[in-house]
């Protein structure tokens, strides 16, 4: 759906199973369990921080040219749940499947207290078919010529996600007039907010680069992997001096092109955000 960009180009332009005592149940039972603890740090879903890393901090809007954001937040869905321990991927078998033949399952329909998040769960537990991740993108973004499928549709998912950042302080709202009719837009107003998102982001891959994901914190890759999804990458890195942009971007390029069967085979926990990217490498 997306490539990675470059400098000078516009950066606009799912039944429910018992926990298991398996080394991937272990993994997944804290959502930041691999974060450090700052209590002065705003908790904010994937999905919010993708939002706020694509918005234009003065105008509120994402860019109009950007085409891949509401996909790359229902892959986001995804992958929070995944931490939160809600879903999983179907085990491996004899006859090894590769992550996209994969189907999610439900591991618990525990709310999550989101309301996309448990939107979501609901569809995933309503299935009578287990799906993929690629096919579960599709069907939360609403690309489907499947009538009957439309109703997993989550729409308005950036407003909605908008409105939880002004709850949370993070965002403002406003009305903009554009020609012919008016806009709701939502400018950033706590700008320290989004600052310590950018400047996590860009320790992660300067200062703390390992060259090896499964030893990455892995709201960070995934966080990594999402903003890629959503054609907002360069945004993490643009105010970057040339030359450690340049340094940033080649290696999250050399993150990015990792084997995700490799990978995902390595790392405990993070099968559902390589099957992401392997979804977002396929489209």
């Amino acid at each position: 759906m997306t490539t990675l960009t470059h400098r000078g180009r516009r950066a606009e332009g799912r039944g429910s199973e018992k926990k298991g005592e398996g080394e991937e149940e272990a993994a997944d039972r804290e959502l930041n369990e691999d974060e450090p603890d700052d209590s002065k740090d705003i908790r904010l879903t994937l999905m919010e921080e993708v939002l706020l890393l694509g918005l234009k901090d003065k105008e509120g809007y994402t860019s109009f040219w950007n085409d891949c954001i509401s996909s790359g937040l229902r892959g986001g869905i995804l992958i929070e749940l995944a931490l939160r321990g809600r879903i999983r991927l179907e085990p491996l078998a004899l006859r090894k499947k590769r992550l996209l033949e994969r189907k999610v399952l439900l591991k618990s329909d525990a709310p999550t207290g989101d309301v996309l998040l448990d939107e979501t769960l609901r569809h995933i537990k309503a299935t009578e078919t287990a799906e993929t991740v690629q096919t579960w993108i599709e069907l939360l973004t609403g690309e489907t010529w499947n009538p009957f499928k439309l109703q997993y549709q989550l729409r308005n998912v950036r407003e909605r996600l908008a409105k939880a950042l002004v709850e949370k302080g993070i965002l403002t709202t406003e009305k903009q007039n554009f020609l012919l009719f008016d806009m709701t837009t939502h400018p950033v107003c706590n700008a320290s907010e989004k600052q310590r998102l950018l400047k996590r982001l860009q320790e992660s891959v300067l200062e703390r680069w390992v060259n090896e994901p499964q030893r990455m914190e892995r709201r960070t890759l995934a966080l990594l992997v999402l903003a890629h999804a959503s054609d907002v990458l360069e945004n993490v890195f643009a105010s970057l001096a040339d030359d450690k942009y340049d340094v940033a971007m080649n290696r999250t390029k050399d993150l990015l092109d990792m084997d995700p069967e490799v990978e995902a085979a390595k790392g405990k926990g993070m099968e559902m955000i390589w099957a992401v990217l392997a979804a977002f490498n396929k489209s």
